[in-house]
């Protein structure tokens, strides 16, 4: 299982790649092979400031819809455009093309209460 070390996670299995003030936020590995073949990638919260834990979208797979939940506070700014034509990405390549929402962070520290590779590691190892 690939749980990249620059990367920190959600307990609800999002990861984020923070590039300064702003992060790049997707599923990770683990959750699109739980959720299966995804569908449809469904984001309609570009713009908004959203608190950690919110819904910011829902993703689409063969068997079930599941909520995408923000992994810390801050505002959508950008929404991976590839997806609406290649949901498949979030299962191909989750960590790279199949990124979901770029965002700017309101509170770095909240960076702190996400988990390391190792961390999650041990999550997912149950």
């Amino acid at each position: 299982m690939n749980v990249p070390e620059n990367l920190k996670f959600s307990r609800d299995h999002e990861w984020i790649r923070v590039d300064g003030s702003q992060a790049y936020v997707g599923i990770t590995e683990f959750a699109q092979g739980e959720l299966g073949d995804i569908v449809f990638v469904e984001i309609e919260t570009e713009g908004e400031e959203l608190e950690e834990g919110a819904i910011f979208g829902t993703v689409e797979a063969v068997k079930t819809v599941s909520d995408l939940l923000m992994p810390v506070a801050g505002k959508v700014l950008e929404v991976n455009e590839k997806l609406a034509d290649q949901p498949e990405l979030v299962n191909t390549d989750p960590y790279g093309d199949g990124w979901m929402i770029k965002m700017a962070i309101s509170n770095p520290s909240d960076l702190n209460n996400l988990l390391s590779a190792d961390d999650y590691k041990d999550l997912i190892a149950g």
